[in-house]
Parts: structure tokens; C-alpha cells; sequence
């Protein structure tokens, strides 16, 4: 069954990026690698601190124009839900820059 997923990355001064993908793994290896160009290069989003996963592509897109939505506080509740200290969770997810098979 396919997982579609929304995410919430993060880097050092606090600068929130959301998407959405239905591969989480390659994904963030993505960003942390900045190879997608734009915001999260610009401003090196490399830090994974918040993740759900949904089968349907469109509650997963509607999902991600919601948070989108958010004021920078609600934001932050919804990561400490799942994160309070705000790890990143996808820290051991790489291995000598080859991407782990999830």
C-alpha cells in the first residue's frame, strides 16, 4: 500500500519548511543533501522534526495546505506532540551517504 507523507524540517536558527512526499527516506536525504533547489538550500532546512503519514495523496496534500496555514505557534505545538526536543528523527536513517533501505 502506498504512504503519502507530510513532513516538517527544520535547520539551526528555527526556519520551518513543510512538504509532502511518498518517499520520506529519499526525500529528506534530499534536502539534507541540498539538492533541491530553492527554500530548503537557501536556507540550509536539513533537520527532520515532524512527520505523519496518510495512504490517500489528497488528505496528504490538504494536510500539508493546512499546516502550511498555521501560525508559526500552532506549528510548533504540533512538533512537541511527537518531538519535544526536537531531534532529528531521521538522524539515523544514512549511512556513509548511501540512503538505507526503509
Amino acid at each position: 500500500m502506498k504512504q503519502y507523507y507530510v513532513y516538517i524540517m527544520t535547520n539551526k536558527s528555527g526556519t520551518f519548511y513543510t512538504g509532502v512526499t511518498n518517499n520520506l527516506v529519499r526525500r529528506v536525504y534530499e534536502h539534507k543533501q541540498k539538492q533541491v533547489p530553492g527554500f530548503t538550500k537557501k536556507y540550509k532546512i536539513t533537520k527532520l522534526i515532524y512527520f505523519e503519514s496518510s495512504p490517500d495523496v489528497m488528505a496528504a496534500i490538504n494536510r500539508e495546505k493546512e499546516i502550511k496555514d498555521w501560525r508559526r505557534a500552532k506549528k510548533i505545538a504540533l512538533v512537541n506532540t511527537l518531538n519535544p526536543a526536537w531531534e532529528d528523527l531521521s538522524a539515523e536513517w544514512y549511512e556513509s551517504n548511501n540512503v538505507k533501505q526503509k
